[in-house]
């Protein structure tokens, strides 16, 4: 169940057309966010405080963050759970659907592809991440070589359209 200041900031995020009081909300909750950022998911979990993300991140929607397992408890029972940080970079985006294990640490300029399951951390920069266990699938200066003649800006993509689809990415 959400609380009534989740209600508040989300309907204060479509007034302003901002997402800051989004982000006001999940620090207040503990989580750490830096400059700058785009969060587009629900950042749920029991423990926020567990949970840093640096300056300039994008975090894309469905994108679920999991800090603890309590799967042990059938193994240990003198302890029930695992708890581990999240920690994200800078200049990071996560694509949708994407998990993030607890005890996992992405570099400054981390791509993580939609639907990957990130279950160990990383220490190269300017990577791409993709899979289920994620791994890394590409670099930066590759995936800014493929599709240099297919980016445009979201408010400019009616008119492009209008005039010309080629720019469509097709698989």
């Amino acid at each position: 169940m959400r609380s009534i200041r989740y209600w508040i900031a989300k309907i204060q995020c479509k007034l302003t057309k901002s997402h800051k009081p989004m982000i006001e909300y999940y620090r207040r909750g503990g989580v750490k966010i830096g400059e700058n950022c785009l969060i587009c998911s629900d950042i749920l979990t029991r423990e926020p405080y567990m949970i840093e993300i640096g300056d300039n991140v994008t975090v894309s929607t469905n994108v679920t963050f999991v800090t603890h397992d309590n799967s042990v408890k059938l193994l240990h029972l003198q302890g029930a759970d695992l708890f581990g940080r999240i920690v994200i970079g800078s200049d990071c985006f996560i694509g949708e659907n994407a998990t993030l294990l607890y005890g996992v640490t992405l570099p400054d300029q981390t791509i993580v592809a939609a639907g990957s399951v990130v279950t160990k951390s990383f220490s190269q920069s300017r990577t791409i991440l993709g899979g289920n266990p994620a791994q890394v699938i590409g670099t930066w200066d590759e995936f800014a070589e493929k599709v240099k003649d297919k980016a445009i800006r979201r408010g400019d993509l009616r008119r492009r359209l209008e005039e010309d689809d080629s720019f469509l990415v097709k698989k």
